[in-house]
């Protein structure tokens, strides 16, 4: 457990006590609901997009043309989706060996990653298209960021003509090393005696969680943290308070105009969690509003998410599509009063800490 969380804990979590006698919810049962319904399906689903995506890649080089391009490109969006639901687990074996950062390099706002993947590109350097080798170089060169380039940036009409294969090739090893990062982390998830166990069977004996607290306060996290990072990061990373101080080329995925797909999936995953564990359940009879509340504001910021389509910058110009992307912020904001305060103070929690203050 985080040292982060660990302070944050600022009574003990009794999820039993907070339920009539007749209905009990045990932490590990919540935590359990939260592994085999959430985190391994997630990534599972990643890892089969991730190796299609290898696929449509080394198809794209081996037969250049328009229609494998356009192939590759869906296939990639397919990957940020289900990425982005998968991502909003930030703990456990994502983050062992720079996964997290390998996988995704953002946000890179001195463009010191975009820099080394177009040095890259321009120096034709061999060892970048071996996968192995790759996994070895800087982070920003080996995730969804370079590959987005590749499909996306300048230059990437050439990869439709046979004469110049050397960027096709660097984005087969990337796809590659995102497949093989989905494939670490799925099976890590899976090993009986590996982070879901500690996870999910807290202890004394236990050196990352010692009790059930510990275990739900890590849960609970997720949700603030990632609607935190949703809303301050990846959102308000790119919408200004007015529409002259709007950033279209801060925001993530811009290029591949996948912005409000990761966006939407990334709340949709912290949804699909919410229910699957179950943790509104561990909520006394006369707070069972908070967790239907939290349900449809849920779903309602995953479709007005979804509503907004197509390049960043012409939504952010459209007033009714920027609209709704301040409509979305204050629907995660509500969030975070309703989970990070209302519902943090019925189990005993400190809702004062977040993944984006560091250890």
């Amino acid at each position: 457990m985080s040292k982060r969380l660990a302070a944050a804990l600022a009574l003990p979590l009794l999820l039993a006590a907070a339920l009539p006698a007749s209905a009990t919810v045990k932490a590990s049962d919540v935590i359990g609901r939260a592994i085999d319904g959430f985190v391994r399906p997630a990534y599972a689903s990643l890892d089969e997009r991730a190796g299609s995506l290898t696929k449509a890649m080394h198809r794209l080089c081996e037969t250049p043309s328009e229609q494998n391009l356009e192939a590759a490109r869906s296939t990639f969006s397919a990957t940020v989706e289900a990425w982005s639901v998968a991502e909003i687990i930030a703990f456990g074996p994502i983050k062992e060996n720079n996964r997290l950062e390998r996988m995704l390099y953002w946000p890179d706002r001195k463009s010191i990653g975009l820099r080394q993947v177009q040095s890259t590109l321009a120096a034709k350097d061999p060892s970048a298209t071996d996968q192995a080798q790759l996994a070895q170089k800087s982070v920003a060169m080996q995730g969804l960021g370079a590959l987005e380039y590749v499909l996306y940036g300048d230059g990437a009409e050439t990869l439709v003509r046979k004469d110049d294969p050397y960027r096709c090739a660097y984005g087969a090893a990337v796809a590659g090393n995102i497949e093989t990062i989905s494939g670490e982390v799925r099976d890590a998830w899976n090993k009986p005696d590996g982070f879901a166990s500690l996870w999910a069977n807290p202890g004394p004996k236990n050196p990352l969680y010692r009790d059930g607290a510990e275990a739900v306060t890590e849960l609970v996290g997720v949700f603030i943290n990632e609607l935190e990072m949703i809303r301050d990061v990846r959102l308000k990373g790119f919408l200004g308070a007015k529409p002259d101080a709007d950033r279209p080329k801060q925001a993530i995925y811009w290029r591949s105009q996948n912005t409000t797909t990761s966006l939407a999936g990334n709340l949709s995953g912290v949804d699909e969690l919410f229910q699957v564990s179950k943790l509104g359940d561990a909520l006394p009879a006369d707070a069972q509003w908070m967790a239907e509340s939290i349900r449809i504001q849920l779903a309602n910021g995953v479709t007005t998410a979804k509503s907004v389509s197509g390049p960043i910058d012409k939504a952010l110009a459209d007033p009714a599509l920027r609209d709704k992307l301040d409509h979305f912020a204050l629907i995660t904001s509500s969030l975070s009063t309703l989970i990070g305060t209302r519902m943090t103070a019925e189990f005993g929690l400190t809702a004062g800490f977040s993944s984006l203050d560091g250890d």
